[in-house]
């Protein structure tokens, strides 16, 4: 209907520019948006007001010569001009009564647009550091970015989806030197473990594993690792502590048993959450190794040409980036003291190399925790010269989980947390990916564990998985009473669709296509999880109002016809937000 309305605006515009009214216009600058007040109309366009100053009219003028040269059409049953120029239409029956055939026709298809097509975007998410299993706060950043790619798809834009490995730096040792610790106790040793270590039970599945496939490696004694280290906490310093301690194993091990310990816990979790991710419905077209921008000097590359435009100073035999000419509160290390390369180097290089394939958008999707990173990032990308428009930081905030009314606490380092398989394992996929985008990416969000295993109205995805079963019910139920659903005949009398609730359900479903394009554009999928619960609502309400298997064959199919569309655009809306839509429940 919208894109109706803007060719009958575009045909207007066409007659004035052929009288010398109106001289050359942009097509891209014809908006017709759903008004939210029905007393004016279904939609509006502000196009006078857009145009009136090329035009030389004022924008009322400009409303009644554009309203005057609109074609007619059965669909829009009254064009009036509001306020300081807005042009409302108000549409017939007709033109909501035509969206079910539409849906029955294109079924999956309907909904999607050509509006992103031939542009691509890179997009980044969960990315979570391979040093223990997926929380239920990953998860939410997984369903998030997601959806995410599901709905630019459906709009028309070439998705590339990527999960960038943290498989180098400082917590991969951490990790390397907690799994060789429980390794060591699993052969006798009895030592202090460090107080900032990775302390979860997988830590020690993963040293069992070791020890039953590498048996062999060097063994050491507590009092020859412990010798000549700093005290840990709460006497001592945790992290200088835990930096000499790496030292140390690292020394004791020698180059290759060190990367036998290493290989293994990275592998390990690593093929881990692929499993997990794969079981929550996320798939990535690429696993991106940071050790890998180290191999092909992607780093080294990064540096010298922020070297070369003078972006960056020495001071105490660290290289720094002037962030603040940028707008970062403070300047940054990227290459330490010791010749090494921070976090912040590998980003630099990683985003460069987003930008050098050539992507029109990308979209790195983080956890709240990382806002700090964006003026940084934005700040060396700004310097390398990069369209900064390019580069879009969504930022996912925490889930609280809670059981009841008890809040869990949630701790990597320490092991206290509930995993991602935990959760779908409790409350199942489909109810953890719809809880988790029913909120905007920014916005806090507290997790009911009993809501989401409840069977009832309140709970928002069986309620929206319930309609669709029930209309599934309907049509098993027509082939019980041994009638058959004309759908040819159910669209040749979609006039008959005229009930109060039966016009509400159509005007719902003729916005479907508008939703999707919008939750798609805004990186806003709660936009569609709305939208379903609306459609369901509206449905129910319709259910509970009428009987579809009526007596008279004409509106039977009508009706029939209205609710196979409506199970239609449940079904495929659940399928953007990576749902089932469950035929009985």
């Amino acid at each position: 209907m919208k894109e109706h309305i803007w060719n009958l605006i575009a045909d207007a515009l066409s007659s004035l520019q052929q009288e010398g009214i109106l001289p050359s216009w942009n097509k891209d600058k014809i908006q017709v948006q759903r008004t939210r007040d029905k007393s004016h109309g279904d939609f509006a366009s502000n196009i006078s007001m857009v145009l009136a100053k090329e035009a030389r009219q004022k924008p009322q003028k400009l409303a009644d010569l554009i309203v005057a040269r609109l074609p007619e059409h059965p669909w829009v049953k009254k064009v009036d001009i509001a306020g300081p120029g807005f042009i409302n239409f108000t549409l017939a029956l007709p033109a909501f009564q035509a969206v079910v055939s539409q849906v029955l026709e294109q079924k999956e298809s309907f909904g999607r647009c050509r509006t992103g097509h031939g542009k691509t975007v890179h997009l980044e998410f969960v990315s979570a550091n391979p040093t223990g299993p997926l929380h239920v706060g990953h998860g939410r950043g997984a369903a998030y970015g997601d959806a995410l790619a599901r709905l630019l798809t459906a709009v028309g834009y070439q998705v590339h989806r990527e999960y960038y490995v943290n498989d180098a730096g400082r917590q991969m040792d951490i990790l390397a030197v907690s799994v060789w610790l429980r390794y060591l106790e699993l052969c006798g040793e009895t030592l202090p473990f460090p107080s900032n270590g990775y302390q979860g039970e997988y830590v020690r599945n993963i040293a069992r594993s070791l020890k039953a496939g590498e048996g062999d490696l060097p063994h050491h004694s507590a009092t020859e690792i412990l010798a000549g280290l700093p005290a840990d906490a709460p006497t001592g310093d945790r992290e200088k502590y835990l930096d000499a301690l790496i030292q140390k194993i690292k020394n004791l091990l020698g180059k290759n048993s060190y990367q036998k310990v290493f290989e293994q816990a990275l592998n390990t979790i690593l093929a881990g959450i692929r499993e997990d991710l794969a079981k929550f419905g996320v798939t990535y077209d690429a696993w991106f190794s940071e050790r890998h921008l180290t191999e092909m000097g992607a780093i080294e590359i990064a540096i010298e040409r922020l070297k070369a435009a003078g972006h960056l100073y020495q001071k105490a035999g660290a290289w720094w980036f002037y962030a603040t000419n940028f707008g970062d509160e403070k300047d940054r290390v990227v290459i330490r003291e010791n010749g090494q390369p921070t976090y912040f180097a590998s980003d630099i290089a990683y985003h460069l190399s987003k930008l050098e394939q050539g992507y029109h958008k990308i979209i790195d999707i983080w956890g709240a925790d990382h806002h700090g990173y964006i003026p940084r990032i934005k700040a060396s990308l700004q310097a390398l010269g990069a369209d900064l428009q390019q580069l879009d930081i969504q930022l996912v905030q925490f889930a609280i989980l809670y059981r009841g009314k008890e809040k869990i606490q949630m701790s990597t380092r320490s092991g206290e947390f509930v995993t991602l398989r935990e959760l779908c394992q409790e409350v199942g996929k489909d109810a953890a990916r719809f809880f988790y985008v029913m909120r905007g990416a920014e916005q806090h969000m507290d997790f009911d564990l009993e809501l989401a295993k409840s069977q009832s109205n309140e709970n928002p995805v069986y309620y929206v998985q319930y309609a669709h079963a029930r209309i599934c019910s309907v049509f098993r139920q027509l082939k019980t009473r041994e009638f058959v659903w004309n759908s040819e005949q159910g669209r040749e009398h979609l006039g008959k669709l005229n009930e109060a609730h039966e016009v509400t359900l159509l005007d719902r479903l003729s916005c479907y296509s508008e939703v999707v394009e919008s939750a798609a554009i805004q990186s806003a999928p709660h936009l569609l999880a709305y939208y379903l619960l609306d459609l369901a609502r509206d449905f129910h309400t319709y259910y509970n109002a009428h009987t579809f298997l009526v007596d008279i064959p004409e509106l039977r199919d009508a009706r029939l016809a209205l609710i196979a569309a409506t199970r239609q655009v449940i079904k495929n809306g659940l399928t953007l937000l990576g749902v089932s839509a469950p035929e009985s429940m």
